[in-house]
């Protein structure tokens, strides 16, 4: 059965798929005087179900399907070239990524920390229309590894393949109830067993959605609090809403598919087929006092656009924390304990 979605909408996130979460969660207003909000191990039973983790080092390929701006690219890439990259400063992606890395499979080994990029793949002919079903996305890497002579491989070893949909392309239940998912391929369809994760772009479908906090749903009655815990819209710290929000949106399902490939490893629930994993426990947390509605305690640039962690080229960016193991707590480098 196709898993249901990893990446819940955030304007659900406190009325339904991490209610009882919320009751540890306080918006914070006094930033200054809050204790650490992010989470509480009460409430979660986060547990280990003996499948494997990503240990051997990843080779990633991206499959840009649709019409892509070349700068939406360039933001995405770097952020992916950041998370194995020692030359930021901290706290940098690669600092976020050691709290994914604490995960072990029944081994011993731990999630790796090696995540090359190894191939690209455009698909600008959209080979499979501009409405893609979940099952469409495995038919999408099938054709991206069979198509002579500009394939990439299929890496049954240690591939990890990542689909990314344009501003154009239609996704079934993309901005409705999902803003990307991860999964594995069947090999009736792709010819191997190999895990992958899907994001659409959003800036201009669903950006109050999916580009979260950079945007806020119409509906809503009111903007996001930004870096000062105010009512004025965050800015994107790359000025592209759509890129920016697609990054966290990535860094969610790389962390999970990364501790749960196999849907079989790493969540919270009795139900595999909907399970809260790594990065579901942290929803709407990107730093200290994070919760309630309240991102947490992110830094400003000098023109004002918020992150909390650094990349490489000077790049800064703003990811979701996830569940840290051993703190029992969602936690990202840039916590303030």
């Amino acid at each position: 059965m196709q898993k249901v979605p990893c990446y819940v909408l955030l304007v659900s996130l406190f009325s339904s798929a991490l209610a009882p979460l919320s009751l540890s969660w306080r918006q914070n207003k006094e930033f200054n005087q809050a204790e650490n909000y992010e989470g509480s191990s009460d409430f979660v039973d986060l547990e280990y179900h003996m499948g494997p983790v990503l240990a051997a080092p990843i080779n990633l390929y991206i499959i840009w399907y649709g019409h892509w701006n070349l700068s939406h690219q360039v933001i995405i890439r770097d952020f992916l070239y950041s998370v194995s990259s020692s030359s930021a400063s901290h706290p940098s992606v690669a600092d976020w990524w050691k709290t994914v890395r604490l995960y072990t499979d029944q081994t011993g080994a731990n999630i790796t920390g090696s995540i090359w990029l190894s191939g690209e793949f455009y698909d600008s002919r959209y080979s499979h229309g501009g409405y893609l079903s979940r099952l469409d996305i495995q038919s999408v890497i099938k054709n991206a590894v069979t198509s002579s002579p500009r394939a990439i491989p299929l890496n049954a070893h240690n591939g990890l393949y990542l689909v990314l949909t344009s501003s154009d392309v239609q996704v079934q239940d993309f901005c409705r109830a999902v803003c990307g998912f991860h999964y594995f391929t069947f090999p009736t369809i792709v010819g191997a067993t190999v895990p992958y994760a899907w994001v659409g772009y959003s800036g201009t479908q669903c950006p109050g959605m999916c580009a979260y906090p950079f945007a806020w749903p119409k509906y809503s009655g009111k903007p996001p609090p930004n870096t000062n815990g105010g009512n004025n819209i965050m800015k994107a710290p790359n000025g592209d809403v759509g890129a920016d929000g697609m990054v966290s949106v990535i860094a969610h399902e790389l962390a999970e598919v990364s501790s749960n490939p196999l849907v079989n490893a790493w969540y919270a629930g009795d139900d595999p087929t909907a399970p809260q994993e790594i990065a579901d426990l942290c929803l709407g947390v990107y730093g200290s006092g994070g919760g309630g509605g309240y991102v947490g305690k992110v830094y400003k640039d000098s023109w004002g656009n918020g992150y909390n962690v650094n990349g490489i080229k000077g790049r800064r960016f703003l990811v979701q924390w996830v569940w840290d193991l051993e703190k029992r707590r969602c936690f990202g480098p840039n916590a303030m304990d």
